[in-house]
């Protein structure tokens, strides 16, 4: 891939009104075209600055009228975020002055942008390798606490260098044989062929830990999927309600109000959740009700977390043992007590005590879930997630690394059979490759053009 020869130009804050607003550039004119567009109110000129000061002054539009007065900056490549050069105004957060700062820097030499061109430039450049380059782009979308410390941990490289134990394991057995057959009359101990089991057995099981922990990475970045399902009436809608912080479902004291089921997301004990508010369960003739009802059941085929909710209000009754005991036989499951705040009718607790779920008590009406937090939290313990930033988050990275675990296990399966080593090296071989499609190696561009295209404008 060749590396670009232009400059980009782009706003790198959100769209709307904004206590500030960031106008960033990068390529081999960028502080030049900065210059143009700034007029320090100080007597020296922005590159009479050392890189990286703030400077303070005018921006100015492509008349060379001031429209903010704003912080300015620039700094030379490599040592930069993109390994270009590159400048940044920090302006008030106005769409206006954005605007025309936007086009007084494209009448000044620069371009716009496309979505990702900042971070593929700094893969380019070599500032980041692919794996880190992603985690860019997880850290943008991450919608809770672990999945952002994790996508922190992949960019700082956590995933690359497990990716780069392996790959350089794999090298040295390449090495160190090529050494034996191209140099026999130098002093190098003969590679045995146990040894060479050995070395591939246990980079075949750190692959298989690897991909192990795909499932972790899409847990974090899409959340447990968490069905809440009950009765009707339960306090199914009141609970999703409570564990957002705000009002998304319709409450009412009418059975049934509930037809579809309603997703939306949030962090609770630690753990990012997918929430699904779920039809009543019960049997129905009216037909719309009824697909409500056949969506909760599919809802709870599907879940990583289900939540059982009976009313505490209410005697249970059989319908509701039923309904925990099909939970439990699907996924991890919590039977909640609603209307805690209410006076409890006696129940059988023992009998719902032998299923073997945990039981918590809230009141949706007070917002009082620490129990509820608490068993989510040990249902999905910290160490499930792995050390930050060491699992792989996406499909791509779960294909390349499953390549490399193939051609491992193919390398090791020609050893058994009697297959000369020189010959079964090439599945060695393509195990490297598919590790380097990882970190971007040796990645073709249409990958990278279909991994930068997801990131927004200006990053």
């Amino acid at each position: 891939m060749s590396l670009p020869t232009d400059t980009i130009a782009a706003i790198s804050t959100p769209s709307g009104p904004g206590a500030i607003g960031i106008l960033r550039l990068s390529g081999p004119e960028a502080a030049s075209i900065a210059e143009k567009c700034f007029q320090p109110l100080g007597p020296k000129g922005l590159r009479d600055h050392p890189p990286r000061a703030l400077v303070y002054g005018d921006l100015l539009d492509s008349g060379g009228q001031p429209i903010d007065r704003v912080l300015c900056t620039y700094s030379l490549g490599p040592s930069s975020y993109t390994g270009e050069d590159t400048a940044e105004f920090q302006c008030h957060g106005s769409p206006m002055v954005l605007a025309l700062g936007l086009e007084a820097l494209f009448a000044a030499g620069a371009r716009q942008a496309r979505a990702g061109e900042f971070t593929r430039r700094a893969f380019l450049n070599g500032r980041l390798d692919l794996a880190q380059a992603e985690a860019v782009g997880d850290l943008l979308e991450a919608q809770s606490r672990e999945g952002a410390r994790h996508a922190a941990g992949q960019l700082a490289g956590a995933l690359s260098k497990r990716i780069g134990d392996i790959y350089s394991a794999l090298v040295d057995v390449m090495a160190h044989f090529h050494a034996v057959l191209d140099y026999p009359d130098e002093d190098i101990d003969p590679f045995r062929l146990e040894e060479l089991d050995a070395a591939l057995s246990d980079q075949e099981g750190e692959l298989n830990a690897l991909l192990a922990s795909r499932g972790r990475g899409k847990l974090l970045r899409e959340g447990v999927p968490c069905a809440i399902v009950g009765r009707p009436n339960a306090g199914k809608s009141s609970l999703l309600n409570a564990m957002l912080g705000w009002d998304r479902a319709i409450v009412t004291d009418v059975p049934g109000t509930t037809r579809d089921t309603v997703e939306e997301r949030c962090e609770l004990g630690g753990v990012p959740l997918r929430l699904i508010d779920t039809a009543g369960l019960r049997d129905t003739d009216d037909p719309v009700e009824k697909l409500g009802v056949e969506r909760s059941r599919k809802a709870m085929e599907e879940a990583g977390l289900i939540l059982v909710l009976i009313d505490a209000s209410r005697p249970a009754g059989d319908e509701d043992f039923a309904l925990l005991h099909e939970a439990v036989a699907l996924a991890p499951t919590i039977l909640v007590w609603t209307k805690g705040d209410l006076p409890a009718v006696p129940c059988p607790v023992k009998r719902y005590e032998e299923i073997g779920c945990p039981a918590v008590t809230v009141s949706a009406k007070v917002r009082d879930l620490d129990e509820l937090c608490n068993e989510i939290s040990c249902a999905f313990p910290q160490d499930l997630w792995g050390g930050y930033g060491e699992i792989l988050t996406n499909a791509r990275q779960e294909e390349a690394a499953s390549r490399a675990l193939e051609a491992v296990r193919r390398a090791r399966e020609a050893l058994t059979a009697g297959v000369t080593p020189d010959a079964l090296l090439t599945d060695v071989e393509e195990a490297l490759a598919a590790l380097g499609e990882l970190t971007g190696q040796s990645v073709r561009e249409d990958v990278t053009d279909r991994i930068f295209s997801k990131f927004c404008v200006g990053k």
